[in-house]
């Protein structure tokens, strides 16, 4: 760590000093969240979903069992900064090949630790995700909080999604998923290959004639950052795709089959980053212990007719889970994978394989 002072401000004001941490950085600007997580930090630094955002750890010391290449989330981190109590100066962990800060200055992403993270915490509760800028320029730090921009309206999936197709499994694979990368995890693609699947991942551009082309078994729309709204020609795509083909959707592939259905989202006040949201699902009753990224949810009147409610969060009664009438295709707004979090929702991927080989309910 470098020891050198440095600031956060948020754009309504809010002042918080610390220590400036990963790559250097005089200011850095993002929509400041914050993750309640116990564990899983590179997971997180490393989902893309999480792009144009600085990511507050609510969890009091982040970094000690390092990071490794294993438990990456994807090709580099794309959030703009994280924000933490104590950074671990020595990992000490089996599988640790490196730091946590290593791996911030590798991909040039800036921190700042010996935050207040609990006063911040509480402050985003109260007042909402807000923009914030920080860094070791203080004038400069000021000046770039009051023009720091939030999430809304702004297309993050094009900066984070492939930019050519790529294929993931066996060849001989039982199923042929194609997969919309709207900012996919490396975790999910290890869950659609454990059930069975051979996924061609494709640009978040890819026109649904594109997809019926490939003769898929069925279609994958993956998680992603940001606001689900900017999306239009995706939502298009993939409203061409429902009905022809079995499809699931998780987070943002949640959100962009719900807009494909003339639905609408909305922001929520603070969002869901988080492994411990309890979810009801509503067939069973049964309470699923989640993991939850996006700043976003469906608006379920705006769909009214058209799907039925499969999951509730039983924290703020906010759409969780949708089916789609008619036709075979379901998606969830948590993470079913994980990564980090827990497996209570695992049983998703093979109810998309009973959609693909008829079996299901």
């Amino acid at each position: 760590m470098t020891g050198r002072d440095a600031i956060l401000v948020l754009n309504d004001g809010a002042t918080f000093e610390g220590e400036a941490v990963g790559a250097d950085a005089a200011v850095t600007t993002g929509e400041v969240v914050f993750n309640t997580a116990l564990s899983g930090y590179q997971e997180i630094v490393t989902d893309p979903s999480y792009a144009g955002q600085v990511i507050t750890f609510t969890y009091p010391h982040i970094g000690n069992y390092g990071v490794n290449d294993a438990d990456d989330e994807s090709r580099r981190p794309f959030c703009s900064g994280v924000i933490v109590r104590d950074l671990a100066r020595r990992p000490s962990n089996w599988r640790a090949e490196r730091s946590l800060d290593d791996l911030l200055h590798a991909h040039g992403v800036p921190g700042i630790a010996g935050i207040d993270t609990r006063r911040l915490t509480r402050h985003l509760r109260d007042e909402g995700a807000l923009p914030g800028a920080f860094g070791t320029d203080e004038a400069a730090v000021r000046a770039a909080a009051t023009t720091a921009r939030s999430t809304d309206g702004i297309d993050l999936v094009e900066t984070v999604t492939t930019r050519a197709p790529y294929v993931v499994g066996d060849d001989d694979a039982p199923f042929t998923v194609v997969a919309y990368d709207f900012g996919i995890k490396r975790t999910i693609l290890r869950h659609l290959v454990a059930a069975g699947c051979r996924v061609e991942v494709v640009p978040a551009s890819t026109p649904a004639a594109d997809v019926l082309a490939r003769q898929p078994d069925g279609v994958f729309l993956s998680n992603g950052p940001g606001d689900p709204a900017p999306l239009t020609a995706a939502a298009a795509a993939v409203g061409q795709l429902v009905g022809e083909l079995p499809l699931f959707g998780i987070c943002m592939g949640h959100h962009v089959l719900g807009l494909a259905l003339g639905g609408h989202t909305y922001k929520l006040r603070f969002g869901h980053h988080g492994a411990n949201h309890p979810v009801r699902h509503e067939a069973s009753g049964r309470v699923e212990i989640t993991s939850q990224n996006h700043n976003y949810a469906v608006d379920a009147d705006s769909l009214a007719g058209r799907v039925a409610l499969t999951h509730v969060n039983l924290n703020d009664g906010v759409v969780e889970g949708l089916r789609v009438l008619g036709a075979p295709a379901f998606s969830v707004q948590y993470h079913p994978e994980a990564g980090p979090g827990p497996h209570d929702a695992r049983y998703l991927f093979d109810e998309f394989v009973a959609l693909m080989n008829g079996t299901a309910a």
